[in-house]
C-alpha cells in the first residue's frame, strides 16, 4: 500500500500538569490495513512528502474535590490543542501547535482561559530493514511490518501570557497561560506490527523548563517530566467500499514529575509518579480520523499527596478526543 492510498496521520498533545502548559507531540499512521495508531501514546510517523495535516485534540481532566465546602478546589481543566503539520521529506516532519487552556476552580475565584505558549517541533522517521535506513517514500505493507522508529524534538515559545493575577493582585504560576521562558522537549518512539491486525507502541520523552521570574519577584522552574507509554491497538473492522476502519486500544501511560522549584527550593506538594490505563477507540473514515478515549490513574505515588488537589494523579479521569485530516 502507497503512502497517498487512504493514509491517515493524527496528531494529539500529552496534557500538562496542574501547573504546566504544553504539549508534546503523538504521532501515528494507518490506512485500511496496516499499522494502527492509538490515542494518546505516541507512534512512529513522518508525514509524507508535501502533505499537509491539520489536527485538533481536547483532554479534559475532572478532579476529585478533598473538601466539602465550596472553596479554591480545581474542578476541571480544559487543553484545547490545535496542530498543523507538513512533510518536508519521507524522513522529516515539522509541526506548529497552538495550545488553548481553560482552569475552573470550584468557586470560580481564578479561573484562566486564553491561548497557551506555541510548539514547534520536529520529526525524523527511520526503519530497519538489513540494517537502519530513513523512512522511504511508498512504502508497501511488507515495508511497514518492518520496526520503525522516530526521534522528535522542539521548544515552546513564550507567546502565553504568565502573569495573570487574581482578584486580589496576586500571581498563581500555575493558573497562568504560559511559562515566560522556552522550554525543551526530546522524544522516542518505536512501533511494531504484529500479525495482520495488532500493533505494539512505545515512546518515551522528556520536557525541561527554565526559571521565570515572574512580576511579583517569585523565580519558579516547574519540574522535569518523563513520560513513558506502551500501547497495544487492534483493527477490528474494516470496510473498504465506504473507506471505513475501527480499531481499539488499550494503553498504559507512566509519568515522573520532578518538584517545582520556587526560589531554589524545592516545592511542597508537587512531583511524583503516575500509572494511568487508558482503552480507547479510534475510526478512520477517508483521509480523516477521530480518536476518543477516557484516561484513569490506576497507581500513584505524589508527594505529598493529601496536598495536590488538581495535580495530575489526583483526577477522576481525562477524557481524551482526537480529531485530524491529511491534505
Amino acid at each position: 500500500m502507497k503512502h497517498h492510498l487512504l493514509l491517515v496521520v493524527f496528531l494529539a498533545a500529552l496534557p500538562a500538569t496542574a501547573v504546566a502548559h504544553h504539549g508534546v507531540a503523538s504521532l501515528g499512521v494507518a490506512g485500511l490495513e496496516g499499522p494502527g495508531a492509538p490515542v494518546e501514546s505516541a507512534s512512529s510517523a513522518t508525514l509524507p512528502d508535501g502533505a499537509w495535516l491539520f489536527s485538533l485534540k481536547l483532554d479534559y481532566p475532572l478532579f476529585e474535590v478533598y473538601t466539602p465546602e465550596r472553596d479554591d478546589e480545581s474542578v476541571s481543566n480544559a487543553f484545547w490543542i490545535y496542530g498543523v503539520g507538513q512533510g518536508l521529506t519521507p524522513a522529516w516532519s515539522i509541526y506548529a501547535f497552538v495550545p488553548y487552556t481553560v482552569k475552573k476552580s470550584e468557586d470560580n475565584g481564578f479561573n484562566s482561559a486564553g491561548f497557551a505558549d506555541i510548539a514547534l517541533m520536529a520529526v525524523l522517521g527511520w526503519k530497519l530493514d538489513d540494517g537502519p535506513r530513513l523512512v522511504p517514500a511508498g512504502e508497501s505493507l511488507d515495508d511497514l511490518e518492518d520496526w520503525h522508529f522516530t526521534f522528535y524534538g522542539g521548544a515552546t515559545l513564550p507567546t502565553g501570557q504568565e502573569n495573570l493575577r487574581d482578584a486580589d493582585g496576586g500571581i498563581d504560576p500555575g493558573r497562568s497561560l504560559g511559562f515566560g521562558r522556552p522550554s525543551f522537549m526530546a522524544g522516542w518512539t518505536t512501533t511494531k506490527t504484529v500479525g495482520t491486525r495488532s500493533t505494539l507502541v512505545a515512546d518515551v520523552s522528556w520536557i525541561g523548563f527554565q526559571k521565570n521570574e515572574y512580576d511579583d519577584g517569585q523565580q519558579v522552574k516547574f519540574g522535569t517530566e518523563w513520560r513513558l507509554n506502551t500501547a497495544w491497538t487492534l483493527r477490528v473492522l474494516t470496510d473498504a467500499k465506504r473507506k471505513l476502519r475501527l480499531d481499539t486500544s488499550l494503553e498504559a501511560n507512566g509519568l515522573a514529575l520532578s518538584r517545582d522549584e520556587v526560589n531554589g527550593v524545592g516545592e511542597e506538594a508537587t512531583g511524583g509518579r503516575i500509572i494511568y490505563a487508558l482503552p480507547g477507540l479510534r475510526a478512520y473514515i477517508g483521509s480523516s480520523s477521530l480518536g476518543l478515549g477516557w484516561k484513569q490513574p490506576i497507581w500513584t505515588d505524589l508527594n505529598e499527596e493529601s496536598l495536590q488537589q488538581g495535580a495530575e494523579g489526583t483526577e477522576k479521569g481525562r477524557f481524551v478526543a482526537t480529531w485530524s485530516t491529511l491534505f
